[in-house]
């Protein structure tokens, strides 16, 4: 099972000089991976679900593992997630290819529908077809990174005549990986995704989202080049050696651990403990 740290880009770590710090230690710990999280803007008064208050300092995605990946050479980068439906497909594509560029091939797309309606409204954006337009908008990417001669029409974005370099350099594309523990988000990783993340889940939740794609997979029909789907989760709850284990026997590939924080201190000591679970976790 690999490990990797959610929160790069928000709260301390909205602070260049902090993200660096600990992107640097995650990297001398062996983590595997950091992840960003996103709101454009968030609801203000705070109300639920809004997970966050509004005063939460969020960089850019994009911005935000560029800036880490200037300082790391291995680990991976990955936006978990973007909200896709409230984006430019064409503009986000290029974004993102120049993550992978800059950090030579070590984005993972990382998407999500999203849920705050108020973003949505803020945004201009509609709330009630985000399902649709995200699949929509992923498929645009997909073309614009691996078509020759790219071109795509669909139901909300159509192009053709264009190019966009440079391409990412993972090919065909970055690994895609989609959130969200609905069966139509479950669905949608299915078809489209390398992989699936559930958020703030606890051991039971997890296994009922696996036992959920498991079904859910006689069902659908997953491209085969696609491969096997890789399961990441944020785990909810206290996390010590036997709950890694029961989390891999459930079928998680990946732990991506979130601990709030209000410091830099806080963020390098989530690191040091995830380390020094991994370390137990792989002892024979």
């Amino acid at each position: 099972m690999k490990f990797g740290l959610f929160g790069i880009n928000f709260g301390p770590c909205a602070d260049p000089d902090t993200a660096r710090r600990v992107a640097r230690a995650a990297e001398e710990h062996g983590l595997e991976s950091l992840w960003t999280g996103e709101h454009v803007v968030l609801p203000d008064p705070q109300a639920p679900p809004s997970p966050s208050p509004p005063e939460t300092p969020f960089l850019d995605p994009a911005v935000a593992l560029a800036c880490v990946a200037a300082e790391t050479k291995t680990i991976q980068l990955g936006t978990g997630i973007i909200i896709l439906p409230q984006r430019n497909p064409l503009v986000l594509a290029k974004e993102l290819a120049s993550v992978d560029v800059v950090s030579g091939g070590r984005l993972i797309f990382g998407i999500g529908i999203g849920y705050l309606k108020p973003e949505f409204d803020a945004l201009g954006i509609p709330f009630d077809d985000r399902g649709p337009r995200t699949v929509d908008y992923l498929n645009a990417m997909v073309a614009l990174w691996t078509q020759p001669k790219p071109s795509y029409q669909g139901r909300f974005v159509t192009f053709e005549g264009v190019q966009a370099f440079p391409r990412p350099l993972q090919r065909p594309h970055p690994p895609i990986v989609i959130g969200g523990a609905t069966p139509a988000a479950l669905r949608r990783a299915l078809r489209h995704a390398n992989g699936w993340y559930g958020f703030a889940l606890d051991l039971d939740a997890t296994v009922r989202c696996i036992d959920a794609l498991r079904a859910t997979e006689r069902e659908v029909e997953r491209p085969s080049a696609l491969g096997r789907l890789e399961i990441s989760v944020t785990p909810a709850g206290k996390l010590d050696v036997d709950a890694l284990h029961r989390f891999a026997d459930a079928g998680v590939d990946r732990l991506i651990v979130y601990r709030p924080a209000r410091t830099a201190e806080d963020m390098l000591a989530t690191v040091e403990r995830i380390a020094e679970l991994q370390s137990r976790f792989n002892r024979p």
